[in-house]
């Protein structure tokens, strides 16, 4: 018998920083920092990198800041991305 295997190089993942800032729709309070994360090396979608760091970032600090007796939905949660580039920190 004759066994094959197809070997799959690791995907190298690139790095990459932004400073960003969200503002939520009620609270009135402005997020200004920046947001790493990696992927495959190429272009960075802007709408995806809304979506992220909404959901891993802009909720959990404006929860943080609104305190456990106030929902904070993304939805509510608008941000804009001033600048990308890569991280070699």
């Amino acid at each position: 018998m004759i066994t094959s295997f197809l070997l799959i190089p690791p995907v190298k993942m690139t790095t990459y920083i932004a400073q960003f800032t969200a503002k939520h729709r009620i609270i009135q309070l402005e997020q200004s920092t920046i947001f790493i994360w990696q992927q495959d090396r190429g272009a960075i979608d802007p709408t995806l990198l809304a979506s992220k760091i909404i959901r891993e970032s802009a909720v959990h600090f404006f929860t943080m800041v609104a305190g456990i007796n106030y929902e904070v939905l993304p939805e509510d949660i608008a941000v804009t991305v001033l600048k990308t580039e890569l991280f070699n920190g």
